[in-house]
């Protein structure tokens, strides 16, 4: 296989990582324009290399685990840079999330529990009606 049959799979077209990840091109051209992603360009056709869609797997996982879009960009940022740098603010992120989730379930356990109380006081009212 000669070097430019090499290179082609290398790229890939937006709606190509949009059907591979079950995501809009929208969403993607939204990521590209705060600057997480940065696909070259053959004429009016985004073109990705494999580095952009690596950068779209750490970007969705960013999301799904609730890190900000400048939380992610903070990270990709340094994703050629200091690798002990990257690793410290992902360690500092992770911390930070859960933390923050950690007081959301704290908070979602005590509203459980006083709608079971509610929930109680309503039966046994509504037996005592009966």
């Amino acid at each position: 296989m000669n070097r430019s049959e090499n290179d082609n799979r290398d790229l890939f077209a937006i709606a190509d990582l949009a059907k591979e990840f079950g995501i809009s091109t929208r969403a993607i051209r939204f990521y590209e324009s705060k600057g997480l992603l940065s696909p070259e360009r053959l004429g009016a056709t985004r073109v990705f290399r494999r580095r952009d869609r690596a950068r779209l797997i750490l970007i969705l996982r960013g999301k799904r685990l609730g890190f900000s879009l400048r939380d992610i960009s903070d990270y990709l940022s340094l994703y050629d840079a200091n690798r002990d740098q990257q690793v410290n603010l992902l360690v500092d992120m992770v911390d930070e999330r859960l933390g923050s989730l950690e007081r959301q379930m704290v908070d979602l356990q005590t509203t459980i529990e006083e709608l079971r109380q509610i929930r109680k006081l309503a039966s046994e009212r509504i037996a005592k009606a009966s």
